[in-house]
Order: structure tokens, then sequence, then C-alpha cells
């Protein structure tokens, strides 16, 4: 474990600095004076060390570890000086008795011999007996002036007698005790306590102290997500990460008695290619550590989106083969991240073998009666294992077969069971990839009605999905640069089939009405399991993944026993598996035609079915908060709009569907005069009396009827919708040139997100226009005083008192998390996708203003917004606009076309590098999904 320090001088001279501070303290003997040029001397030796140690690591490429070996011989040394001239010529002792020696003892990491550079330093003072008045005035002047020194200093101070008192009650203390090391002073005080420790504490105690500190891990792990695969992991105390593998070493440590890991393999724990993986797994996570803290200039643990394209560059990671380098960075975090989690595994078994071992005869006899056999397995304490060491070696399909004997009796896989598969599985080859009761097994597993995700994912952290499905296994480990997604791509994927599995079982009726109702209609599940497991299953390939992804469908399919039929649908989903969300999120419903071109791409009520779950599966399991109500009631109006054309139905004609939303207007408005209900018809364009749902018709004629009663200039209704997570604000006013974009802005200055908007003008010339909102966290825009801001505000700007784009241009500072993801602005005109209206889809990087400034520039080009369609996909805006000309034409000019691209990508274009140096310089703005 011990990493030898190279040119140690180069670092810190002790002699030289010893030298020095002498020289000034024999020309004076006030101790008070001498402090200051004591601390500068120290400060100076410490910077210049930490300087030789990042230079070395940035330009010599040092390792991580040698790095922290180097921090940390630094600091030794200039505890070592402070220590010398502190009981030299500050409280000398000219006889000190038998109670008055001290030893100094690097504790944790430190006593580990490791020091990142933004890490504690933890020290014991260690005494003989009770602390003396010398003891105290010794260690408050060194603990002042280290501090005075800008280290992070963790300290105690106590006896033998204490150490070993405390470290009995408490694991903490007995873990930090475990790495002790001398530093410095009486050595016979820490070869007496490190004596009384191994005595005392560690003998005979070691199943407790690793029970307690595997529990400490889970603890840790659910605190933090309890995912190793989130795309902002943390390298210290995430799953995965540094402490799981310290936690490791603890247990060893306490329970084997070892000094360095290596000794591992000679006592059988691990095997040599076991221990290569621990030590290449601590030496990446250890160069990344380093890096990053001397990156941040602080002790920054996690590797947020703003660090990693520096870290990956640094770590000599760059972009090639359509694969960006901090995606391949971050894909060999994970990986390593994924082997501290087989070592655990490995070392756990190894513990309970050792535990088995130990108890006598009569235990043992009981321990082996408990024991019983499965189908060809062995079942103790509810978990799983084999009867033979060499199991796997003679039927290496039996890998295989533990994993769904295990989901079919609802078993947890025993640890020495996945440590044998992790040794055997080079046997998982062709010949077992195209084994028939291989194949018909992994689809029994992955359709199965008991907790499907548990089982693939154990399937994956053991090795076994990715080599029986090496199109699967190039995707393991995968992680998407972008804020939208939060876990890698195969951890989503096993996630979207466990959301699948729970919408099939009823769990999520609530949340996701239609999918759990149509998911029983659906013909063939397997075709639905198969399609959800290969839908990004050609993610970071370089080319439109669910192309190739449909490719990798029609040659795994069969493999594993789908039909020609089956193998057709599910590559036709994977296709297409984006088609819906795109429809939904980004057209307009109400209009006949965006229905009628999706319905001809789906063609039939099954895959319509077999799409609707899929789409609600893949974004439920994204993330978080990604799902809500507002894109289910889309996802769920697209579906109710084309199952009709699918079923044999027909599109109602023009005519008919006009006379019967009049119909279903008039018939909420019972109340008034048929004059009267006459005359508001007569208002609206046919479109919106076809397009706006009866319900909303009679809240807008009650509104607008008051409203002209009072003479209201401007009207401001709001409705907040809890089950679509939205909040509906209506505006009735006088309409005029440029109101959208003046709207918008006031939504933005307000903090609002708009997630879609419609835009009505009736025929005596007043503007209704419907905004949908929700608040930057994807929840109802629902709050008193904010819906009491909102109406000032866009008072305020209709008349001219704010203006909008001076208020939001003190906003439109991306935050370094933001300005590192690349969004090529994009402009896709579109004039097939609506019969009256030309679509315009704009594309780029989010940003505080960004809907405000392009609205203004439509209105600019003299077109006009008949209806948007906002979202934000992390740092990703997508907005589309439904525009005409001032005449309510198509736009058709090929002049007028390309100026409106122009414009708008000059919008979308991020700012110049020099902008953007100055706004990383500026503290971040609160990002609000409103602003764009």
């Amino acid at each position: 474990m011990d990493i030898a320090v190279k040119h140690r001088r180069t670092i810190i001279d002790r002699k030289l600095l010893v030298e020095a501070i002498e020289a000034f303290a024999e020309g004076e003997g006030n101790v008070d004076v001498l402090r200051p040029k004591l601390v500068q001397a120290l400060k100076t030796a410490l910077a210049e060390g930490r300087a030789e140690c990042r230079r070395r690591l940035e330009a010599d490429n040092a390792s991580g570890r040698e790095t922290a070996a180097g921090l940390c011989y630094l600091v030794d040394q200039v505890i070592r000086v402070l220590h010398d001239f502190t009981v030299t010529h500050v409280y000398p002792l000219q006889n000190p008795t038998a109670g008055e020696r001290l030893d100094l003892i690097a504790l944790g990491g430190y006593g580990r011999g490791e020091l990142a550079p933004g890490s504690d330093v933890d020290l014991l003072f260690l005494l003989p007996y009770k602390e003396t008045p010398w003891h105290e005035q010794v260690i408050e002047y060194m603990l002042y002036l280290l501090w005075d020194l800008g280290l992070k200093v963790g300290h105690a101070t106590r006896s033998v007698d204490d150490c070993i008192r405390l470290a009995k009650q408490d694991n903490t203390i007995a873990t930090a005790l475990l790495e002790m090391r001398w530093l410095w002073g009486d050595q016979a005080l820490y070869a007496e306590l490190k004596d009384r420790f191994g005595r005392d504490v560690v003998n005979g105690h070691g199943a407790a102290f690793a029970e307690a500190k595997l529990k400490e891990r889970d603890e840790r792990h659910r605190r933090l997500g309890d995912s190793r695969y989130t795309v902002e992991p943390n390298l210290k105390e995430g799953k995965g990460g540094l402490r799981d593998l310290h936690t490791l070493w603890w247990i060893a440590k306490f329970v084997h008695r070892v000094d360095d890991a290596a000794q591992l393999v000679d006592k059988g724990v691990l095997s040599a290619d076991e221990y290569r993986r621990f030590v290449k797994a601590e030496n990446f996570l250890w160069d990344v550590r380093c890096h990053l803290h001397f990156l941040t200039g602080r002790p920054e643990e996690r590797l947020t989106f703003d660090v990693q394209p520096e870290l990956a560059r640094r770590l000599g990671y760059t972009d090639h083969a359509g694969t960006k380098g901090v995606e391949r960075f971050m894909k060999h975090y994970f990986l390593f991240a994924k082997d501290v989690g087989v070592l655990t595994r490995i070392f756990c078994a190894n513990l309970e073998e050792e535990a088995r071992r130990k108890p006598s005869r009569l235990k043992l006899l009981a321990l082996s009666r408990r024991a019983k056999s499965v189908e060809g397995f062995l079942v103790e304490g509810g978990r799983i294992g084999v009867t033979a060491e060499n199991q796997f070696e003679l039927a290496p399909i039996d890998m295989i077969r533990l994993f769904e004997v295990a989901q079919r009796h609802e078993l947890d896989v025993h640890p020495h069971a996945l440590h044998l598969i992790t040794r055997n599985l080079k046997r998982i080859d062709a010949a077992l990839r195209n084994d028939p009761a291989a194949n018909a097994l992994f689809l029994t597993i992955l359709t199965s009605r008991k907790d499907p995700e548990t089982a693939l994912r154990r399937l994956n952290e053991a090795g076994v999905f990715g080599r029986f499905v090496p199109d699967f296994g190039r995707v393991v480990a995968q992680m998407q640069y972008d804020m939208y997604h939060v876990y890698t791509v195969d951890e989503h994927t096993i996630r979207a089939i466990g959301v699948l599995a729970e919408i099939e079982r009823g769990i999520l009726g609530e949340d996701l009405p239609l999918a759990t109702d149509i998911i029983h209609k659906i013909l063939s599940r397997r075709v639905l399991f198969c399609a959800v497991m290969i839908h990004d299953i050609a993610k970071g390939r370089g080319g439109d993944h669910s192309v190739i992804g449909a490719e990798v469908a029609q040659r795994l399919c069969p493999r594993l026993g789908l039909s020609a039929a089956e193998t057709e649908t599910v590559a036709w989903l994977v296709r297409h598996h984006l088609a819906m969300s795109n429809t939904a999120f980004k057209r307009d419903l109400s209009d006949p035609k965006t229905v009628h071109d999706f319905a001809d791409l789906v063609q039939s009520p099954e895959r319509l079915r077999l799409l609707a779950v899929l789409t609600v599966a893949d974004i439920r399991a994204v993330g978080p908060g990604i799902w809500n109500g507002w894109k289910g009631q889309l996802l769920r109006g697209l579906y109710y709009e084309t199952e009709p054309l699918l079923s044999g139905g027909h599109a109602s004609a023009p005519k008919e569907r006009l006379n019967r939303a009049k119909a279903d207007i008039g018939a909420r408005l019972k109340d008034w005069k048929p004059a009267e209900v006459e005359a508001f018809l007569r208002r609206h364009a046919e479109s919106y009396l076809v397009s706006t749902d009866p319900a909303c018709a009679e809240r807008h004629a009650r509104l607008m009827r008051e409203a002209d009663r009072e003479e209201a200039p401007l009207t401001l209704s709001t409705r907040t919708d809890r089950f679509r997570c939205v909040t509906e604000v209506t505006l009735y006013t006088a309409d005029h040139p440029g109101l959208f974009a003046r709207v918008t802005g006031a939504i933005s200055v307000c903090g609002a997100s708009i997630v879609d908007a419609k835009i009505f003008t009736t025929n005596d010339g007043m503007a209704l226009d419907v905004f949908t909102l929700q608040d930057a966290d994807g929840g109802p825009f629902d709050r008193p005083e904010r819906l009491a801001k909102l109406s000032t505000t866009i008072e305020q700007v209709l008349m001219g008192r704010v203006r909008p784009r001076e208020v939001l241009e003190g906003r439109a500072v991306p935050s370094k998390r933001t300005m590192n993801f690349k969004v090529a602005p994009r402009v896709l005109i579109d004039n097939n996708a609506s019969t009256r209206l030309t679509v315009i889809e704009v594309n780029g990087r989010d940003r505080a203003g960004l809907l405000f400034e392009l609205t203004r520039a439509i209105f600019a080009l003299n077109l006009t917004i008949r209806s948007a369609h906002i979202a934000t996909y992390g740092e990703r805006a997508v907005d589309v606009f439904y525009v005409s000309d001032l005449f309510g034409h198509k736009i058709r000019h090929g002049g007028k076309l390309k100026a409106i691209e122009r414009r708008l990508i000059e919008v979308l274009a991020p700012p110049p590098p020099a902008e953007a140096a100055d706004a990383a310089a500026k503290p971040p703005a609160k990002r609000s999904a409103a602003t764009r």
C-alpha cells in the first residue's frame, strides 16, 4: 500500500528548513517575536512543497497516489519541525518526568500515508497518563500555528488507556486507530498503543467490526442515492468510490491482520487478478481526486458536469470515433466503480467462508442441515449458491440459470457464487450465446412478472448481462454528457424495465393511468420487454442510435427466440421509440394533420399501445423529476386522438366537427340566452371552436363576458391542475402587434416556465392567450405571491413600465455547469406538419430570456405566432412555434424562410468567448426553465 516518495528534498528539505529556523532563533530570545518568522518560514515551505507536488502531477504525469504520498511527506516534515521548535524554544523541559512524554500519531487517511490536496490532517496527541500543564501548552501552541498555516487539523488528545477504552465503544475511533502511524515524539507510547490495540480491540472482534463497517457503508449508499451510475458521482463517498475501497481495506486489516493489500493474495482472500483490479481502481480514483482538488481549489469530491471535461483533458482523454473524451473518461470511472462492487462481493464471500470455518462441528452440522438443494443449486439462509467450486466450468449455462432460479424463488444470490461467476465470465462465449436454452432462460428473466429489474441488475453487476448480450455490454457504464440524463445508459435501461414491471403490477396506476390500463391489452409482452431493453442499446456509436438500435434488434431478437413478426415489431419500436414523445411535446395536437401523420406512422392499434407504454417507461426512468402530469396529459391526448383512426374509426369531416363543437359549448352555457351563445361563437374562428375543449371554452366565455361588462383593459385568470402539475393562465385583452413576445417576457421575469401556449384572436380584435406554466422544479406555478407578481408584471410590461429585455439581460449569464455543454443551434422549418401553418422548431442551449428573445425576433420578422410548445431537456431548449404571415397564410417564399432561419440562429448562438469568460467569473445565476 505504501508509495515511496521520489526526490523528497525537492518537495521539502527538512534539514535546510531547520537550519534557517535555528538561525533566526539564535538571534532572538523573544518567542513572541519569533512566532511570525516561524509561521512565514513554514508557510513558504508548505506552499513550495504543494506547488512541486502539483507540478509533478500535472507536468510530469505523477500518479494521484504519488501526489498524495508527497503531500503527506510534506506535512509530516512541517509538523516535525514545528514540534521540535515548540519543545526546544517555546516550552522546553529541563527535567521531564515519565508523565511528560508526548507522541504525535497520524490517523485515518493521513495515517495511511495518503493526503489529498484538500484533505484534513488527523492528529492524535498521545499521552502516557492524564494531560499536564506542559502538554496543554505544547499542544495548544502547535495547533494554533498549524491553523495559521492554513491546515485543516482534526485532533484528539488522549492517553493510551483512553484510546483503548474509546475504541471499544466507538467503531469510528477504532477505524481511525486501525491506520495509526507514528509521526514524532516518544516512540515507546506508540508501540504500547499499537500492541494493546491489537490485543484488546482487534483480537476476537473481527466479525462484529466487519458487520458494523458494512452496515455503515450501506447507510452511506442509501444517503447518496444507492446507485453507482449517477452521472455526477461522488468519488469519495458514493457507491463504488474510494470510501468503499477503504472499507474493504479496514475490514481486511482488522480481520486478517495485514499491513499491505498484497498480503490478501497470500491469504487467499483475493486472486492475483483481483488484487490488480483493486490497485487499478484505487490508482484511478486517486488520480481523479488529486486533479479534482487542485482544479477546484477545495476538497471537492463530486464529479460535477463543470469539472468533468477538464478532468478528462488532464487525464489524457480525447474525442474520437464519435465519442467525446469526457464520456470515455466517465465510462472508465463507472467501470472502475463496478469493479469496486465486484471486489466487495468477493471480499464478503471470503468473510462468510472464513466464518463458516471457525464454528464448532456442532454448529457446522446445524448449518448444513439448514442448507437445501434447489434445481441443482444450494440454498442457505435465503441465498442461492453453487454445489461445487467447478459448477460454472462444467456448465457455463448455470451462470444464467442461477439468476433465473433465484428470481423465480425470490432468493438473493450468495456472494461466493458471484465470486465464481466473476472468475468464469470468459466461459460466456459464442457457443453459449447461440444456445437456445440459454437464450430462453435470459428471455424468461427479462419478461418475468417477478421483479425483472433486480434480476437484470444482478446480471449486470456480475458482468453476465454484457457478456451474454455484447451489444448491451457496449453501453455498460456509458454516460451521456448532458444535464437531462441522470443515469448511465445501462442503468437507465434496467430502471425502465423496472418501471414497466411496476406498471404491469398496477403500482403506478395513479401517476400513469393510461399505461396501466393499456399494458394488459398488449398482445405480446415479449415484444414490449425486448423493445425496452434494446431501445438505447446503440447509444455512443456515433450515428442515430434509433436506426442502429433497430439493426441490433433484427440480429438479437431471433437469437432470443422471437418470431419474425415479433422481431419486426421490436425493430420498429426501437427505430421510432422517440416518435410519440416528439409528437406530443413538440407538435400542436389540436391540428388534425399532426394526429393523421402520427397515425400514418404507427399504422396499428397494437403498435400504438406498445409505443405508448414504452414511451412512458423510457421517460419515467430518465431520472427523478423528469416525468410529470403535464407530459402524461400530452401523451394521453395524442393516444386518444390517434386510437380511433387506427381502430376502424375516422376523423370527423370539418363541418361535422365544427357543428359538434358548437353544440358541446352551447350545452355548457345553458344559463345563457341563445343569442349570447351565438354571439360568443361568432367571435371565434373555426380553429378555436374545433381545437378547444368544451370545458375550457366555457371558462373562456364566462371570463370574456365578465371582462366586457366591466370594460377591463386586461383580464387574467389562473387555474391550477395538480394532476398535470401545471398552472393555466388565461389572458384576455385587446390584441396588438408583439403582445405574445411581451407577455412571454413578463412571465420570464417572474421565473415561471412556459410549457405550452395557445394564441387566439377573436374576430373583433381581442386576444385570448392561454399559457401553461410550471415552476423551475416542474410543479405548478401556484404560490399566491408569485401569481400576484405575475399579474402585476404583465400589466406593467404591457403599459411599458417594465422592459423585460433589460431585466433579463442581468440574468443571461449561464451557470458554470451549463457553459460546459455545447448545443449546436438548429432551426427546422416544416411546411408539411400542418395544413394551415408553418412549423418552426428551434434547438439551442438554454439560457435566461431565450424564449423572450425568440418571440421578439419572430415578431420582428412580421410573423404571427398561433401556438407554441416549449420544452427543456437539461441544458437543451427545444421550442416549437406554429406561425403564419400577417395574412394568416403559410410562409412559402424561399428568401423569407432563409431569413427566418438566419435570424433565429443568431438568437440561439452562444455568447462570444470573451462574454463566456466574463460570465464564468461571475456567480452563477439560479437557472429557471422559464427563461428560454
